[in-house]
């Protein structure tokens, strides 16, 4: 059933030393994250973001000792299910946070939400839970699937660009990130390549691209199948004649392993390691002492989960058991987002600035996602009108 992540610093065994009087349980938190196969990187990003929080608060959640009880759902729905059921009975967990990929949400959503848990995302953002879907026991800290892609369909819009090709994995938020890119660019659309999720070998869509000439390529093709697009794009020669346009395609996941071969190409995205706000840059700062890598967005994301429970649980005075009430401040999100501007909006999706950001080397000759203008500010989902929650 995965690991227990229990913090050194929560320090849990003391507690049980205390009076009956002020002793209290320790809030629980079940974070999912994928962190076995190729896409594991993402996971490891979301859990130690996490975890670096819990460790800065001093081991606890809104002043409460807290326990994080890790769990792999191995990119399986199914496997997803059977742990999250574990957490939910056999551990009573209090929240249910993480999820990187939107087909294991799919499948750990409704028991999580049924059971009136509070499940927290720090990644995954499907249209469905966005919503029609939409819970009063589910909040992303992340953002809805389609917004990253829509801030390259602007830009591909307001660049001019005619023609463009879209490749993406056959699975929810491969079809999210083709619709919202399609959102905002009106060009025509030369060709729409769905491939199979964890797909490695590009060479027969790399052809179809070549041979259809498009002003530029937009992709979403997140962990090892953008580590491999990116190197295969570059040595097509592709790269020197076409625009690379994406979303988790270059980022700090992935880019270790891509080097120089991703420099220049585009993602949108709602953070990254250069934003100029002073709870990033303590973020960062601290992120990279404690683990000795660059963080990536699923990193801050997973960061601002924690603080988002945090927050929370100091507005209840660490108690759990009135939903309402523990709804009512998650809802304020009144905590310092590494994002800087973060509110909810009302299907529990933030309302945030997104950005377009370019793969660079920083001066100690690292390669990072930089900051190069904002698409969008204060911006909520296409979805939330959907979503009869109020």
């Amino acid at each position: 059933m995965g690991f227990k992540g229990l913090l050194a610093s929560t320090a849990l065994l003391g507690t049980l030393a205390l009076s009956g009087a002020a002793a209290a349980d320790p809030v629980k938190v079940g974070l999912v994250s994928t962190l076995s196969g190729p896409s594991a990187v993402l996971g490891q990003h979301m859990r130690d973001g996490f975890l670096l929080a819990v460790k800065e608060l001093g081991g606890k959640l809104g002043g409460q000792q807290t326990e994080v009880i890790v769990v792999d759902d191995e990119l399986k729905p199914d496997i997803a299910v059977q742990k999250v059921k574990g957490l939910l009975e056999r551990d009573k967990v209090d929240f249910v946070a993480g999820v990187v990929f939107s087909n294991v949400m799919g499948a750990v959503a409704k028991p999580v939400t049924a059971n009136e848990t509070f499940l927290i995302s720090g990644n995954a953002g499907p249209s469905t839970i966005a919503g029609a879907g939409c819970s009063p026991f589910f909040f992303s800290a992340s953002y809805q699937n389609d917004q990253n892609h829509e801030v390259l369909g602007k830009y591909a819009q307001d660049k001019g660009f005619k023609k463009v090709v879209l490749i993406a994995p056959n699975y929810q938020a491969g079809k999210d990130s083709l619709a919202g890119f399609k959102r905002y660019y009106k060009g025509e659309v030369a060709d729409e390549i769905y491939t199979q999720l964890g797909q490695l070998d590009f060479s027969a869509e790399l052809a179809k691209i070549a041979a259809a000439k498009p002003d530029a390529v937009f992709t979403f093709m997140p962990g090892g199948m953008g580590v491999n697009l990116v190197k295969q794009y570059r040595q097509a020669g592709l790269a020197d004649t076409t625009p690379f346009l994406s979303a988790f395609t270059v980022d700090e996941t992935t880019l270790p392993a891509t080097g120089e071969a991703a420099l220049g190409f585009f993602s949108g995205a709602a953070w990254a390691p250069d934003l100029d706000t002073p709870a990033n840059k303590a973020f960062v700062a601290a992120f990279e002492k404690e683990y000795g890598y660059i963080p990536a967005l699923y990193a801050a994301q997973g960061y601002d989960a924690a603080k988002l429970i945090d927050s929370a649980l100091k507005a209840t005075g660490g108690k759990t058991a009135d939903k309402a009430a523990v709804r009512a401040a998650l809802k304020k999100a009144d905590f310092s987002s590494v994002r800087g501007n973060f509110k909810f909006n009302t299907n529990q999706f933030p309302i945030q600035d997104f950005y377009l950001v370019k793969v660079g080397k920083r001066p100690d000759g690292k390669v990072e996602t930089m900051v190069q203008e904002k698409v969008f500010s204060n911006y909520g989902d296409a979805y939330a009108e959907k979503c009869d929650m109020k």
